[in-house]
């Protein structure tokens, strides 16, 4: 049963408005703005648009990146990753739908270098868990949610965008 759901539309219109304000604080030309898998991707889409970006949205599938391959297999709705352009002394604009023990940020970056060394990333995630493995922030965040120990999280959509908190035997 779900424990509850969370629209996300105003988070989306926050985040794109803190998005926009630190791309002209930074100034960051044509920034290339990349979405992870799934739900990341999601929300990519959703900035993209608000913000008019004008190079193509690119998407990413960390699956074979993940330090934890070996041990979980091979996840059977593996997507191909699409970068619209070269990512070498291109600023990036990552996003992802839930930022916990940055281990799939560090995955993600792993594979980004694979195509080219960016002149920067910038980290946005709707959700921070703040349960961090790794020494890794996002620069703009949605909200920031503590959840019991027996609780997990996850983005639902593409149309609409939501967040269900779900107890764990529940999934």
């Amino acid at each position: 049963m779900v424990s509850g759901v969370i629209k996300v539309d105003h988070l989306l219109t926050k985040m794109a408005a803190d998005l926009a304000t630190l791309i002209k604080a930074k100034q960051l030309e044509n920034p290339i703005m990349i979405g992870i898998h799934t739900g990341g991707v999601w929300l990519a889409e959703h900035l993209h648009q608000q913000l008019a970006i004008e190079s193509p949205l690119g998407t990413l599938d960390i699956s074979f990146y993940r330090d934890d391959f070996s041990r979980a297999g091979l996840n059977p709705k593996v997507q191909p990753s699409a970068l619209p352009c070269a990512t070498e002394d291109r600023h990036i604009i990552l996003v992802d739908d839930v930022i916990m023990s940055g281990r799939t940020i560090r995955a993600a970056m792993n594979e980004l270098f694979d195509y080219g060394r960016p002149a920067s990333i910038t980290l946005v995630t709707l959700l921070d868990l703040n349960r961090r493995e790794l020494p890794i922030q996002a620069d703009i965040t949605g909200d920031t949610l503590q959840l019991a120990d027996d609780e997990l999280v996850k983005l639902t959509g593409p149309v609409p965008l939501a967040l269900e908190i779900r107890k764990k035997d529940n999934l």
